[in-house]
């Protein structure tokens, strides 16, 4: 089946097509957050049976800045041949949204919709409404913010409030230059004096 991609809803990005190849055996479609959940309960009444994965991606600075991403199987739940179980229907439905819009889980449609979400919320910050247990599920619970965001500080909020340790004698080695020993003493000395030895 050749891969096909709904037309843009106004106001909404489409998919990078460098990022997101086509993909030769599955559809790829885009809904507006509002239409989200009757969309979903028509794919289960479909026979989409099994969600094979639910993640988000951050476009900032798009507007709206984050991809919820749903990948699901249609898998005959009838008797059937050979050919009809070897080649089941493959689809990613993909939906924009912004921080602090409502979302309604999936869960009562996929149970497995359940960590899913709760990583999302845990890594991007996206909540789900309707969530039997929204609560961290990765990081620790008294953690600052959300890594996978692309505003994230590289070092971690709490490092980054804290001034960088300076590297021993880095502003005299040129690059290429073999190491000597002579930083590795410099910067123990440099940890002997911040100790007080």
């Amino acid at each position: 089946m050749p891969s096909t991609q709904t037309p843009p809803i106004a106001g909404v990005a489409i998919d990078p097509t460098s990022l997101r190849p086509p993909i030769d055996d599955a559809t790829i479609e885009r809904v507006e957050r509002s239409n989200l959940r009757v969309r979903l309960e028509t794919l289960k009444a479909e026979g989409y049976t099994m969600l094979l994965d639910l993640g988000a991606v951050d476009y900032m600075p798009r507007e709206p800045r984050f991809d919820l991403v749903y990948h699901f199987l249609k898998m005959p739940i009838v008797a059937s041949s050979v050919a009809e179980v070897g080649t089941p229907k493959r689809l990613r439905v993909l939906c924009a949204v912004n921080d602090g819009d409502v979302i309604k889980t999936a869960v009562d449609l996929w149970q497995n919709a359940d960590w899913a979400e709760r990583e999302i919320f845990d890594l991007f910050g996206l909540s789900f409404q309707g969530h039997p247990d929204m609560r961290r599920i990765q990081m620790p619970y008294d953690w600052e913010g959300h890594p996978l965001r692309k505003d994230y500080p590289l070092r971690g909020p709490g490092n980054e409030r804290s001034p960088r340790p300076p590297f021993a004698l880095k502003s005299n080695v040129q690059a290429g230059t073999p190491p000597t020993g002579r930083t590795l003493e410099a910067l123990q000395e440099q940890v002997k004096k911040a100790q007080g030895k």
